[in-house]
């Protein structure tokens, strides 16, 4: 019994824990989800608080975002689903098939190419930078949407995670598949992907992230107000000359939005994905 009382107050205690840290991550949501329902003026001189105050309330800052504004956001915000449609679906494909390849074949240098993804995985992207921006110039790529994608279709990140994942998959499959007549793509889309389905879905959440938060990269490859995405257009509304506080609001609660349908669809492989990634091989 006083086992089993144990258990309980440990469980307990940790579940307040997580309820404490859940409310502390969801209070800066909370308050900019509340302040775009005021007045844009009142919310900068007042900061972001935290009381509900329906004296104040106003749709205001997304009418005039739909009204005034709803071509060039939303000129941003197709930008920022494309980009992130595109380099998630390429870089989940491509990182899955190197980290397979990595973890399931035996080929000379198959480790030194290991060592140098995680050599990559060390280096900031500001070093890299410019010599893919001089790249980005001689192939034309400057100012299309396909710029931003493809210096990082394969994404070291993911192909490690990739290749740590499948390495705790038995290769008898391989065997059976190849038995069974199936080639070696085959078994890859028939018998390991089904298999990798939760790292899928712990990689969609943190790949799709990445690419619909990337600020820096977008900012030196793309050039024209139309083909910008949400963070380098709500960043744009912010001058020395005058500031559009209504559509900065209003956009970036619009803009969690997409993300969050992403993580609450995929939510559910996230944390056994990344467990068994984690641990394998």
């Amino acid at each position: 019994m006083k086992e089993k009382t144990k258990i309980n107050s440990s469980s307990i205690l940790l579940l307040l824990l997580f309820v404490v840290i859940g409310i502390l991550m969801l209070t800066p949501f909370y308050a900019i989800v509340l302040a775009s329902f005021k007045p844009a003026k009142l919310a900068i001189s007042s900061g972001l608080g935290y009381k509900i105050d329906m004296n104040i309330m106003t749709l205001d800052n997304y009418t005039s975002l739909f009204r005034e504004s709803a071509d060039t956001y939303f000129t941003w915000f197709k930008n920022s689903v494309v980009i992130t449609l595109l380099a998630t679906v390429l870089s989940l494909f491509l990182s899955a098939f190197v980290g397979y390849g990595l973890a399931m074949y035996d080929f000379r240098f198959k480790n030194f190419i290991f060592v140098l993804i995680l050599l990559v995985m060390m280096v900031p992207i500001e070093i890299i930078m410019l010599p893919l921006y001089k790249l980005m110039i001689s192939l034309k790529m400057i100012n299309t949407l396909w710029g931003v994608i493809i210096p990082f279709a394969v994404a070291p990140l993911p192909t490690f995670f990739f290749r740590q994942y499948a390495s705790g998959l038995p290769k008898d499959f391989m065997d059976a598949g190849r038995m069974d007549g199936c080639t070696e793509y085959g078994m890859f889309f028939r018998i390991f992907m089904p298999l990798m389905v939760p790292a899928f879905g712990a990689m969609v959440i943190l790949i799709a992230l990445g690419n619909w938060n990337n600020f820096l990269w977008p900012l030196l490859v793309l050039r024209t107000n139309d083909m910008l995405t949400i963070p380098i257009g709500l960043s744009t509304l912010l001058t020395p000359y005058g500031n559009n506080y209504q559509m900065l609001i209003a956009g970036s609660v619009l803009a969690i939005l997409p993300i969050l349908v992403v993580f609450l669809f995929f939510q559910r492989y996230f944390i056994s994905g990344l467990t068994v990634g984690g641990v394998k091989g």
